[in-house]
């Protein structure tokens, strides 16, 4: 009989699986009690394996961070069509975006990173250019194409991007922030959305 194996992971495969337990040691511990050590142990190897990959803890942090900024711009702008009603548009990823941002997990990485860019502001700047800076500049994209196609009279597309990302979030984030509020129902979330798209047509919509 043959003896049992357990099928070799190919790099790439191997780093994503060192990501997926670095991401759950950084939840657990936060950044600065997480060792590197811990992160062997979790993985099932020696920390000289984990040094094939990454060099530092830093690394494996940034690594994570801008793996997990690439799935959430991913999930909230991929609902943006230029061919679509610009209202029905902004209320869906409007949705998805408030949904995904307040959601527990979500707040817990935010308070991780930004306890973390306090002692090492180079986390906390590739977490902005991945996260807030890149979904940012997705929408502000699709505003500039709605601009041209004569849907909104925005001068400046990417500023519009940041002021519905504002409306959207403003009254809730800081609530979340510091655990005043739970995640918000569905209900709560078409509400702010709702009331920010009104807004945000009301500011930079045209009259047909």
């Amino acid at each position: 009989m043959l003896p049992e194996t357990k099928p070799r992971l190919d790099r790439d495969a191997r780093r994503e699986a060192i990501l997926d337990i670095a991401a759950e040691v950084f939840l657990a511990e936060g950044y600065d009690s997480a060792s590197m050590s811990t992160i062997a142990s979790k993985v099932g190897g020696s920390k000289s394996t984990l040094y094939n990959y990454f060099k530092s803890k830093e690394e494996i942090f940034q690594a994570h961070i801008e793996r997990y900024c690439t799935w959430q711009s991913g999930a909230m702008f991929s609902l943006l069509d230029d061919g679509g009603d610009l209202k029905t548009t902004l209320t869906q990823v409007g949705r998805r975006y408030l949904t995904n941002v307040l959601s527990d997990r979500n707040m817990r990485h935010f308070r991780l990173i930004t306890a973390a860019a306090e002692r090492t502001p180079d986390l906390g700047r590739a977490f902005y250019e991945a996260g807030p800076m890149r979904g940012a500049q997705i929408l502000g994209d699709f505003l500039a194409r709605a601009k041209a196609d004569g849907r909104i009279h925005a001068e400046d597309p990417l500023a519009a991007a940041h002021q519905f990302i504002g409306l959207c979030q403003n009254r809730l984030l800081k609530a979340r922030l510091v655990n005043y509020v739970g995640e918000p129902s569905a209900a709560e979330v078409d509400a702010e959305v709702g009331a920010a798209v009104a807004t945000f047509l009301a500011a930079f919509g045209t009259k047909d």
